[in-house]
């Protein structure tokens, strides 16, 4: 039975990321321009509903060029200060708060880094985002959720729908293929997908070690067009920083006598056609590789408003 919480290259990975691959196999390569370049405003912002969701967020930054260098300064410069940031819900207009991390206490720092998932000790730069400080938006499956931006003389807009939660079902630990490792297992849970509508996911892990959510490296995101109302088995690779030190043999999989952590997203198409590209993107690097452009949904910008119906679940893995 789930519980739901109220607070060497496996051959599953191969099939997981083949499964990528094909359903990615169609986008457009783009190549970047930087001779006349004009910024533009980068729009990350979500809105939960479900176990401990968190409230509706908005970060907003600027573009630099492709070729461009980063220091302290210039990545300080790249936050939108000052901006009018609304949500309408469907019934109410709110207006986002902006919060500054050096203006907060490190208690309240540490909060604000949790729901947007950085260290906050660790970044020495003011980062600045719009935060539904006092949760006033009604967060509830089938809104709608508008939003408008006003900064630097340009209105941005978008919306992101909360779809109905689609839980999982069943989890189970195999053996990893290849070379025996008997400390670590691998996670394949069960979906039932509802027939007759189209559903897309994305799920986010952690660990005991380390409770902060973050995607996988590798896709994050699934759709139902191979299993559309049907019930079906996916590995969900634990999620790991993407670094050097990334090892093959044991990417993806739990440590034995550890927990893991699933937030598991019920997202609406828009949402999951940023995600897809982006992460074909970020994972079709290379000197062969060509640049792929990342789907948004922002108009008058570029990025994600997107909407997560969450489930948590903490899943033990038992030792051998």
């Amino acid at each position: 039975m789930i519980r739901i919480l109220k607070r060497g290259w496996t051959v599953s990975m191969i099939i997981y990321f083949g499964m990528a691959i094909l359903l990615n196999a169609c986008e457009t390569p783009f190549v970047p321009d930087d001779p006349d370049f004009t910024p533009q405003i980068v729009v990350e912002g979500y809105v939960e509903t479900g176990t401990e969701s968190l409230p509706a967020y908005v970060i907003l930054t600027r573009t630099i060029p492709f070729s461009a260098s980063v220091n302290e300064q210039i990545f300080g410069d790249l936050f939108v200060n000052d901006a009018e940031v609304t949500v309408f819900d469907g019934t109410n207009t709110v207006r986002l708060t902006e919060v500054c991390l050096q203006d907060l206490t490190p208690e309240v720092k540490q909060k604000v880094g949790d729901i947007i998932g950085i260290n906050a000790d660790s970044i020495d730069n003011n980062i600045c985002l719009y935060i539904d400080i006092f949760d006033q938006l009604k967060r509830e499956t089938g809104r709608k959720y508008d939003l408008t931006v006003h900064a630097d003389n340009q209105i941005i807009t978008a919306s992101t729908s909360l779809p109905e939660a689609v839980e999982l079902s069943d989890f189970k630990w195999v053996e990893p293929s290849g070379q025996p490792i008997d400390s670590m297992a691998e996670l394949r849970v069960i979906v039932k997908d509802p027939v007759n509508e189209k559903n897309y996911y994305r799920y986010l892990t952690a660990t005991d070690k380390d409770r902060q959510f973050i995607p996988p490296p590798f896709g994050s995101v699934v759709d139902d067009a191979v299993f559309n109302g049907q019930e079906f088995e996916i590995p969900l690779a634990r999620a790991q920083r993407r670094t050097k030190d990334l090892n093959p043999d044991t990417f993806g999989l739990y440590m034995r006598g550890d927990s893991a952590y699933i937030k598991w997203c019920t997202i609406d198409k828009a949402h999951f056609d940023f995600w897809n590209t982006r992460d074909f993107a970020a994972g079709n690097s290379g000197s062969f590789s060509s640049y792929t452009r990342v789907t948004s949904n922002i108009h008058g910008g570029i990025g994600i408003w997107g909407g997560y119906t969450v489930r948590l679940y903490r899943l033990y893995c038992p030792p051998k």
